[in-house]
């Protein structure tokens, strides 16, 4: 049965390595966008800097149309730990060329399906998300984050909604 051409590629998500990392700095947002995720270039050579962090590449078939950091200390989000095994998820980008098609919420599930698989541990997926960004506050709530009512006050560009998504069940102990 042929495929439909206009219906989006499969969404997956692996580490950034060297092969990646020149399509991960050709990311472009809006630049209306910039205030909330910031230069993509600088938070891959971030990333890929901190022990505590893992650079990943959202690709659509063979595609890099996306970005993300998983940052694994303890008070990576919302400055503060949680009371169960979490990561942080933090300057997420959907190149803007690609914004639209259902990547952002196919990426977020993508990046849960990992985490599961390779950090079984984990128990959260915690981001904040600028109060202002309607639209991410909403795509993130399609994903399967739930608002936790917390704002933090230290982002650059104003207060944030504190969002979790369960990767596991809590734990009994």
């Amino acid at each position: 049965m042929p495929t439909d051409p206009a219906a989006p590629a499969a969404v997956r998500v692996v580490p950034v390595d060297d092969a990646l990392a020149a399509a991960v700095r050709a990311l472009e947002v809006a630049p209306e966008q910039i205030q909330y995720v910031g230069d993509t270039a600088f938070n891959l050579d971030d990333t890929r800097r901190d022990p505590h962090s893992e650079a990943m590449a959202v690709l659509a078939g063979e595609r890099v149309i996306g970005f993300y950091r998983l940052d694994f200390r303890a008070e990576a989000v919302g400055g503060r730990a949680f009371d169960e095994p979490s990561v942080g998820l933090r300057a997420v980008v959907i190149d803007r060329r690609e914004q639209g098609r259902g990547y952002g919420a196919a990426a977020m599930d993508a990046c849960a399906e990992d985490l599961q698989r390779r950090h079984p541990q984990l128990r959260l997926l915690a981001l904040t998300v600028n109060c202002r960004n309607h639209a991410a506050i909403a795509a993130y709530r399609r994903s399967g984050f739930a608002d936790t009512g917390e704002l933090y006050l230290g982002g650059q560009a104003g207060p944030q909604h504190l969002m979790l998504r369960r990767l596991q069940p809590p734990s009994t102990d």
